[in-house]
């Protein structure tokens, strides 16, 4: 991997409280790399190192998309 850029939409609420009550992760990433990696590492972000997306979640459906601008790498077969 050469590069990732990570970036949030979302939408709000419109009547207070104007909480989120949509959010997607946008991953968009550079250089070789293995889908199973890339989807391990988000997977493992959302439901276990994310602080912020553990407090979200009760109010918003967070979703995730990961997009590859090269080819990726041959996952190893186990």
């Amino acid at each position: 991997m050469t590069g990732l850029e990570v970036r949030a939409e979302a939408e709000r609420a419109t009547e207070p409280p104007t909480v989120y009550t949509r959010i997607k992760l946008i991953y968009t990433v550079a250089g070789p790399v293995s889908h199973k990696a890339m989807e391990d590492a988000v997977r493992l972000s959302e439901e276990k190192y994310c602080g912020v997306a553990a407090m979200l979640k009760s109010t918003a459906a967070i979703t995730a998309e990961i997009r590859y601008e090269a080819a990726p790498v041959q996952d190893a077969k186990k």
